[in-house]
């Protein structure tokens, strides 16, 4: 039996129809754009089953750069009238998952999936899913008291991530893991009266021989 190495990759969402002329604004979620939407490139679509889109494909004209912002332009879109209807419209491309992706920083959603996260050397729970949004991705993870907790899959948040081992590392915020108990959490007032104290402490022990001064 021969079985597939392929996978879908997400590599673009079409935000809004741009001009006249069936162009698309493009929000990307690769790292090598010119590489994946180069003249000719074929990709799948990620739609609803209701769109007249659903189970077809479409095939890179042009990507162009203004002002920084990507616009993709399909062919056999002339018109905005018909880029309206692919708005929103998530691009797939059929990845071979044999390959390691050339992309620093990138991985598949299916090498992220099961790798234990692990938190000041603590393994506090596992990956699940990866959830996909206009504004960060999401690694879904799964701990010994929550089934769901949502990591923005941001550097500040999961440094690294070791395929090595199978395990990503993360520094949370407190309260993302566990429920924050209101008496460890100052008052502002509080805070500041507790931050004035540690300073007149700090400044009487740097300068002992004036603190009766």
């Amino acid at each position: 039996m021969v079985t597939s190495n392929k996978t879908a990759l997400r590599v673009g969402r079409l935000v809004k129809a741009h001009g006249l002329k069936g162009a698309f604004k493009l929000e990307l979620y690769t790292d090598s754009p010119n590489e994946r939407f180069v003249a000719g490139a074929v990709l799948d679509l990620q739609v609803p089953e209701t769109s007249p889109w659903f189970g077809k494909q479409v095939e890179v004209a042009e990507l162009r750069f203004y002002n920084a912002m990507p616009v993709l332009f399909l062919k056999d879109i002339n018109d905005r009238t018909t880029a309206e209807t692919l708005v929103k419209a998530i691009l797939l491309v059929n990845a071979d998952l044999s390959e390691a992706s050339d992309e620093e920083d990138a991985w598949f959603d299916h090498q992220l999936v099961g790798l234990a996260v692990m938190r000041e050397g603590v393994q506090i729970g596992e990956v699940i899913r990866v959830d996909h949004f206009p504004a960060q991705d999401l690694l879904v993870v799964k701990t010994s008291t929550v089934d769901e907790v949502l990591v923005p899959f941001v550097k500040a948040i999961v440094p690294e991530v070791n395929m090595a081992t199978r395990s990503v590392i993360v520094t949370p915020p407190i309260g993302l893991f566990e429920e924050v108990l209101p008496e460890l959490v100052a008052t502002p007032a509080e805070g500041s009266a507790a931050l004035a104290d540690e300073a007149d402490a700090d400044s009487d022990d740097l300068n002992p021989e004036y603190a009766d001064e």
